[in-house]
């Protein structure tokens, strides 16, 4: 097990929006590091299932969970997503099918779906208890 407290984010690589998602997971969760788990629209290949991309999401979270101990997962969207060009609402759609997904790998970990907007203000979409498995 790692040394110090773990969170997770499944974020976009836009670095736009790193900062203030491991600024609000630190805060909220009180976790010293965040595994930043990054791909282009994160939030639209969870919703949509894009196979290949999301084993291989899920492959890096089961290494946060089960090798640093992360108890909370951040699902992310945000405005301006090259890799997910769709409306604000639906990057809202988008984040709670994501946290679904995430949901439907039965891990011990609180999940939480968060929209940043082009101003990086954090604004929480949803919110799921760990799973009792």
């Amino acid at each position: 097990m790692a040394s110090g407290t773990f969170g997770t984010a499944i974020n976009c690589m836009d670095g736009r929006v790193q900062e203030p998602v491991t600024a609000w997971v630190r805060q909220h969760f009180s976790v010293q590091y965040v595994d930043m788990i990054t791909e282009a629209g994160a939030d639209g290949i969870l919703a949509r299932g894009e196979s290949p991309l999301v084993h291989g999401i899920q492959h890096r979270v089961l290494i946060s969970v089960n090798g640093h101990g992360s108890r909370v997962i951040a699902v992310v969207g945000h405005e301006d997503c090259a890799g997910n060009p769709v409306t604000n609402e639906q990057h809202r759609v988008d984040v709670m099918s994501a946290m679904r997904m995430a949901a439907s790998w039965h891990l011990p970990v609180q999940i939480v779906g968060l929209f940043i907007d082009a101003s990086g203000n954090v604004e929480v979409v949803g919110q799921m208890e760990p799973s009792a498995s």
